[in-house]
């Protein structure tokens, strides 16, 4: 267990320049310097299409991990983002999806349940690596992650989420005008339904949700209500003393604040669907729904997710009256200032392949710490 934290520290402080893929094309303007803070695999190929991927780092240490999973007749697509430093969200990365494929291989099939069960043999998995590093690393319970994941699998699109990531489809109408989709409900205490939600689940404490800092805020601290990890706001065992001031509970908590169920869907793919996004909260801070969809449907496919990226870091430049050349220049950490860590993905569906098992490669592929190696993706052994 101590040797995969050491992995994660060693990954997480790697120089960004390693990480970053720099090519000039139509994306860029040739004439603006490079991000060494971004990262990006411009267009790959999946079982039923291609996907786009890109993440830039904001952060000291990047808190956003991220992964892609290919397989002959399916594909996973995750986004965590991680608060409190980096653990969480990698060990997600580690975990979640071969969680998946263990239930899914036992039962022969994927469906929501099987991926409800994946994020929660998730959860205990982490929280079970907080207790035996509580002792050392107390802050630990402290650390957690959103987690939004999506599964491809013969023609249905299953997604779970936990957090406040996103997953927006765009579709064609009859006037073949793009209309953008919203899939996931997010778990944010700036939203008045979980403000009710959590009042209406905690009646006897008057400050479940506050207002601190012109931000809604579950206990005066954090923002979603839905994590991997967070371990001291769902176990009194984990409670943090005085000597964490950011952390400290004036009284311990009788039950879980925040709970590690994830909301579920699944939509079944039609003709008219032509593209997902799926990406952390700090793309949609800058970009609506329908305005992302339109710079995909508008554009080329190769680069678009660092197209969505580099609209995002455009507009938040121009809130601080900069421009986003000027922004490439600053460096992470004082970067967090002006945007968050973002990470986005974007799957093209091509039904004409949906079906057919198309030979693609079959890859697993690490956003920004840029690790590809093969994917054992088969729901159903041969």
């Amino acid at each position: 267990m101590f040797s995969w934290l050491a992995r994660i520290v060693s990954a997480c402080l790697r120089p960004v320049r390693r990480y970053a893929r720099m090519s000039k094309d139509d994306v860029d303007d040739p004439s603006s310097i490079e991000d060494t803070l971004l990262w990006y695999k411009d267009l790959e190929k999946h079982s039923c299409g291609e996907f786009s991927y890109a993440v830039v780092q904001a952060n000291e240490i990047i808190e956003d991990h991220s992964q892609v999973e290919t397989g002959s007749d399916a594909m996973f697509i995750g986004v965590y983002d991680g608060h409190g430093g980096p653990e969480a969200s990698l060990f997600i990365s580690e975990h979640l999806f071969h969680h998946l494929m263990r239930i899914a291989r036992d039962n022969g099939t994927i469906s929501e349940d099987i991926l409800r069960g994946a994020v929660s043999a998730t959860e205990d998995g982490f929280l079970t690596f907080v207790r035996r590093t509580y002792g050392i690393k107390p802050l630990m319970a402290a650390i957690g992650s959103c987690c939004l994941a999506g599964v491809i699998w013969k023609g249905t699109l299953y997604v779970a989420n936990l957090g406040d990531s996103r997953a927006v489809i765009g579709s064609v109408d009859r006037s073949n005008k793009i209309v953008a989709e919203q899939l996931t409900r997010e778990h944010n205490a700036s939203k008045e339904e979980v403000r009710r939600e959590l009042r209406s689940l905690h009646p006897e404490d008057s400050q479940i949700v506050v207002m601190k800092h012109g931000t809604w805020r579950i206990k005066g601290i954090i923002q979603v209500s839905r994590s991997i990890g967070d371990a001291y706001l769902k176990r009194p065992e984990f409670s943090l003393d005085p000597s964490f001031p950011r952390f400290h509970l004036p009284d311990p908590i009788r039950r879980p604040v925040l709970t590690a169920d994830p909301s579920i869907c699944s939509r079944v793919l039609q003709p008219n669907d032509k593209f997902l996004i799926f990406a952390s909260d700090g793309l949609w801070e800058h970009l609506t729904n329908q305005e992302a969809a339109e710079i995909v449907h508008n554009n080329p496919r190769t680069g678009i997710a660092r197209r969505l990226l580099k609209a995002a870091l455009n507009e938040a430049a121009r809130k601080r009256e900069m421009r986003y050349k000027d922004l490439q220049k600053v460096e992470r950490g004082i970067r967090r200032f002006f945007h968050d860590d973002i990470t986005v993905v974007v799957v093209f569906i091509d039904h004409e392949m949906v079906g057919k098992n198309i030979a693609v490669p079959e890859l697993s592929i690490r956003g920004f710490i840029d690790t590809v190696r093969a994917s054992n993706f088969k729901v159903v052994r041969d």
